[in-house]
């Protein structure tokens, strides 16, 4: 059987800290010992079809021109799924839709996990993720945000039903694609697995400055993809707390007491506990 990795890449020669990462990337992807063709839908990025031809992957690449989206507009979460899906629609072989960032490390065990995992269709995925931040290893037990690395095992049926309830939705450029991710495995009944245990994800600190991506144009972005998301939502009669509650209700629809361990456990102490007693202080503050 096979897996169809879907990715997308930032401009090559741009930033040389960048380049690194995703160099990096690709290298431990290539290292495992598993059938992966990659599902590459690029934005008219420079440079990225020299980078992957030269690294020699097993790819099924499309570039999509930025002048098709609307205005101001980098790139499509949403554009890259529908033609991952096309493309794992199109290959009976393919078992695994997987989505991830290209600024991590792959676990080199992820296969002989996944295939120890007893049930047909299912949603995997690792967190927290273990960051690294100026060149520093940090605790992997620290409930960092972000889900960069999802795996979907699916039916044809099911990535047929995939496609369908995507066809109204949208999103654009940075925000909420994990939301998404664990809402439509709602959508689709999949059984919702945390692979922290047995596998550890080391993600790299980007360099957003580069690509004019501060804060500012973040959370722009996450509040017109949390619309998008809302709309969603609604259509499929699932909560919006996928798309108010943020990680307290994301960290909630993940968790399952079979998958915790040690580090697992602390992560959850310290994103519940923690992080809502600071909130409530913060609130506290702002009222005085």
């Amino acid at each position: 059987m096979k897996a169809l990795w879907q990715v997308s890449f930032r401009p090559i020669g741009k930033s040389k800290i960048n380049d690194f990462y995703q160099s990096i990337f690709v290298d431990s992807i290539k290292s495992i010992n598993y059938d992966i063709t990659f599902s590459l839908t690029q934005f008219d990025e420079p440079n990225v079809e020299n980078f992957i031809n030269h690294k020699k992957i097993k790819k099924n690449y499309l570039n999509v021109p930025k002048s098709s989206l609307p205005p101001n507009k980098k790139y499509s979460n949403k554009i890259m799924l529908k033609n991952a899906l096309d493309q794992f629609l199109e290959d009976d072989n393919f078992q695994y839709l997987i989505y991830s960032t290209a600024d991590i490390i792959v676990p080199n065990n992820l296969f002989s996990v996944l295939q120890k995992i007893n049930e047909d269709n299912f949603c995997a995925l690792i967190y927290p993720n273990t960051q690294i931040k100026n060149g520093h290893l940090q605790n992997s037990y620290w409930p960092h945000y972000g889900i960069d690395l999802i795996v979907f095992k699916l039916s044809k049926m099911n990535a047929k039903k995939f496609k369908i309830i995507i066809k109204d939705y949208n999103q654009y450029d940075w925000g909420i694609i994990e939301n998404f991710y664990i809402a439509a495995s709602e959508v689709l009944n999949l059984k919702k697995i945390n692979l922290f245990k047995f596998c550890n994800v080391i993600k790299f600190e980007n360099d957003l400055e580069t690509f004019s991506e501060d804060r500012s144009w973040q959370v722009k972005s996450w509040k017109k993809n949390q619309e998008y998301l809302i709309n969603f939502l609604k259509k499929n009669n699932l909560s919006k707390l996928y798309a108010y509650g943020s990680y307290y209700y994301l960290l909630y629809k993940i968790f399952r007491l079979k998958d915790l361990n040690i580090n697992l456990f602390l992560a959850y102490l310290i994103f519940y506990p923690y992080n809502l007693i600071k909130k409530l202080i913060s609130l506290i503050k702002g009222i005085n």
